[in-house]
């Protein structure tokens, strides 16, 4: 969840299936899989700061009006944390929806009023151009898709997939993919040691101490040589109000709206009016009305040259995350910091 350009919670999603390992969905993205606790731990250390996170109801929905207060407390905490985050906002929030939309359809069951109230748009990343593929998040939960299609709340659509499939490329789906990741090996350590923690699939238990260890050179070689789909850039670049432009150099970069230069041609990245309508697979239907989006109740996403537009994210978002550090207050490592430990005593046992 984005409000001005600040990250106020986390919600985590999680599916039985993906929990249970069980073979399905997008391939190159097994189980087991538990919510994302750890990642969001492991960058709350980095940069130093609380997040708050809570974890949504593992199972679907079993109506358009379940408000899944059965299911056991843990599974509880995101929606908590999300109504409360809401209801202590003195302005609309932007709501960030990946996964399945059932932390937020709950949500709403439960208390539709507030959210009415304080969501200034919900950015729906799921779904597809066409009813000829169903995509992955909305398969995770039809209903609650559903339900967040004919809430009335303002929504921005960025579908993930074609009437293909998830990996193919149109105007108005969101897919791009990076040929390989060795531009992680240029992030700051903490970062590196992150993204290698995740996408090499550690199991170690001591997560934090990870991240001040660099990984075997040959789990690095396996990581930067893999292609990597990535489906979400398009509606954080739109929520942070930035631009991905191309300088006259002809470089590539994602830059405040305000740092547009004359210069700079903007590539297109852009939510469009439209009507919407749900589906009873799960998926919505669009089409496009004129106008600039502005007001308009539902918006979808629109690019122009979808190979363009992956070239550009190529270069620009690596060049992005390399411009991340944390503080020197805020990392330290995860051990003492600057301050030292006491010194050392007897272990613990008879004097």
């Amino acid at each position: 969840m984005v409000a001005t350009g600040w990250l106020r919670g986390v919600i985590l999603d999680a599916s039985i299936e993906k929990r249970e390992a069980v073979v399905g969905g997008v391939d190159g993205y097994p189980g087991p899989r538990d919510p994302g606790i750890i990642p969001v731990s492991q960058l709350n250390a980095v940069f130093g700061t609380n997040v708050p996170f809570g974890t949504a109801p593992f199972a679907r929905m079993r109506a358009l009006d379940d408000t899944m207060e059965d299911v056991p407390a843990f599974q509880q905490t995101g929606i908590d944390l999300l109504l409360g985050l809401l209801a202590e906002s003195a302005e609309p929030v932007h709501l960030m929806c990946f996964g399945s939309a059932r932390p937020l359809a709950v949500a709403f069951n439960r208390d539709p009023g507030l959210l009415r109230e304080k969501v200034a748009r919900v950015h729906l990343s799921a779904g597809s151009t066409s009813l000829d593929y169903l995509e992955w998040n909305v398969y995770l939960d039809p209903i609650a898709m559903c339900r967040v299609v004919e809430s009335g709340l303002p929504l921005a659509l960025y579908p993930c997939a074609t009437g293909v499939d998830c990996y193919s490329y149109d105007t108005h789906n969101t897919y791009w993919r990076f040929s390989d990741l060795r531009w992680i090996e240029d992030l700051h350590p903490a970062l590196r040691r992150y993204l290698l923690y995740g996408l090499g699939r550690s199991s170690r238990i001591d997560f934090l101490r990870a991240l001040d260890e660099e990984p075997p050179e040959s789990l690095k070689a396996d990581v930067y040589g893999r292609q990597h789909a990535v489906w979400e850039t398009a509606a954080w670049m739109l929520v942070s109000d930035s631009e991905l432009v191309r300088h006259h150099d002809g470089t590539y970069e994602i830059v405040g709206r305000e740092s547009v230069v004359a210069s700079d041609a903007v590539i297109l990245n852009r939510q469009v009016p439209c009507v919407v309508d749900s589906h009873p697979t799960g998926l919505y239907t669009f089409s496009v009305t004129d106008g600039d989006g502005d007001g308009a109740r539902a918006t979808v996403f629109e690019r122009g040259d979808p190979a363009e537009y992956e070239r550009a994210l190529q270069e620009a978002l690596p060049r992005l995350y390399q411009s991340f550090a944390p503080s020197a207050a805020s990392w330290q490592g995860t051990t003492t910091g600057l301050r030292e430990d006491g010194l050392p005593r007897t272990y613990a046992g008879p004097l």
